[in-house]
C-alpha cells in the first residue's frame, strides 16, 4: 500500500473520532450548563475551550463564555480552523484519496454525512438547533463505524484505519480526564475530599461512559473509581488500557503483514512495560497529571513513528 493511501485512512479515522469526541464533550457541557447557574456554566464552557487547547484563537474572536459562541466557534468558527465542519470535510477528503481502498458503504456513510453536516453547520447553530446537530454528528461517527466495520477487508487498510481511531480515541480520553480533574480538584492534596458529583458525571458523558459506570459501580460516582474505570479498564472501548490494546493488536497485524516491527512497535513495547500491572494507587502516587501527560507523549510519538515507519508522506 502506498504511504499517501496508508495517511489517508489513518487520518481519515483520526478526524472521524476527533468530531465524534467533541460533539461528545459539547453534548455534556451543555447538559451541564442548562442544570447550573450563570457563573458555573460559564466555567463549564471555559472548560472545554481549554481541553481542546484554543484558549488563545477561541478568545481572540470573542469577549465571554457563553454556550452558543463555544459551541459555535468549536462546530463551525471561520477563525478555528479545526472546527467539526473542517474536520468532517478532512474526513471525506482523505476518503476520496484512499477511495478504492474503502468499501462502497464506507464510501456512502462518509459522503451522505458529510453533505448533511455541511449543510447543518452552514450558518449560525442556535440554542434550539445545538442538540440535533451534535445529535448527527455522533450519528455520523457511529454509522461510518458500522458500515466499516460491516464491510471491510481486513487488510493493511483496515489496520491503518483503527490505529488512527484508537491514537485518537486514546488522546481524548486523556485530555477529558486531566483538564477535569484540574478544574475538579486544583489543589495538590490526595483525592479523597468532597467533589462536585455532578461534575464527574459530565466526565464519563464526555466519554460516553457514565451509564455503564453506573452499573458496575452501584451509582456511586467518585474520583478513584472513574480514574480507575477510564485508564486501567480494559472492558471500556474509551478507556487508556482498551484503547493501547487495540493499537497494540493493529500495529502487530501490521508488522506480521510486512514481515518487519518498526520503530512503532518498540515505542508500543515501551508504553506496555510502562503501565502494564499498574494500579490506580500507584497513579495517584506519582500524580494523575504526571501520568496522563507521560501517556499523551508516548501516544503522540507512537503516532509520529507510525508515519515514519510506513512512509506516510513518501
Amino acid at each position: 500500500m502506498l504511504g499517501r493511501t496508508a495517511n489517508g485512512l489513518f487520518w481519515m479515522f483520526r478526524y472521524l473520532e476527533r468530531a465524534e469526541n467533541t460533539a461528545r464533550l459539547l453534548d455534556a457541557a451543555l447538559r451541564m450548563a442548562l442544570t447550573r447557574d450563570l457563573v458555573t456554566a460559564e466555567a463549564e464552557w471555559r472548560s472545554v475551550i481549554a481541553t481542546l487547547g484554543l484558549q488563545a484563537p477561541y478568545e481572540a474572536a470573542n469577549e465571554g463564555y457563553d454556550g452558543a459562541s463555544v459551541w459555535n466557534f468549536v462546530l463551525r468558527g471561520p477563525s478555528n480552523p479545526g472546527n467539526v465542519r473542517a474536520m468532517f470535510g478532512a474526513v471525506r477528503s482523505n476518503a476520496r484519496m484512499a477511495r478504492i481502498n474503502i468499501s462502497s458503504d464506507v464510501w456512502e456513510a462518509v459522503n451522505d454525512n458529510w453533505m448533511k453536516l455541511d449543510k447543518l453547520l452552514a450558518r449560525p447553530v442556535g440554542q434550539t438547533a445545538v442538540g440535533e446537530v451534535l445529535g448527527a454528528i455522533r450519528r455520523a461517527g457511529t454509522q461510518v463505524h458500522g458500515a466499516f466495520d460491516g464491510s471491510m477487508l481486513r487488510d493493511e487498510g483496515y489496520h491503518f484505519s483503527r490505529a488512527g481511531t484508537f491514537i485518537e480515541r486514546a488522546d481524548s480520553t486523556a485530555r477529558i480526564l486531566d483538564m477535569k480533574y484540574f478544574l475538579l480538584l486544583p489543589s495538590l492534596s490526595y483525592v479523597g475530599s468532597s467533589l462536585d458529583t455532578g461534575q464527574w458525571e459530565q466526565v464519563l458523558r464526555s466519554v460516553a461512559g457514565a451509564r455503564v459506570y453506573s452499573w458496575l459501580n452501584a451509582g456511586q460516582i467518585e474520583a478513584r473509581g472513574i480514574v480507575d474505570f477510564l485508564v486501567l479498564d480494559d472492558r471500556f472501548p474509551r478507556s487508556l488500557a482498551f484503547c493501547r490494546n487495540a493499537l497494540r493488536d493493529n500495529l502487530s497485524a501490521l508488522a506480521r503483514m510486512h514481515a518487519r516491527e518498526g520503530r512503532c512497535n518498540a515505542l508500543m513495547h515501551e508504553a506496555d512495560a510502562r503501565i502494564n500491572h499498574l494500579t490506580v494507587d500507584q497513579i495517584f502516587d506519582q500524580g494523575l497529571h504526571e501520568f496522563l501527560v507521560d501517556f499523551l507523549s508516548r501516544n503522540a510519538a507512537i503516532s509520529q513513528a507510525i508515519a515514519e515507519d510506513y512512509r506516510f508522506h513518501a
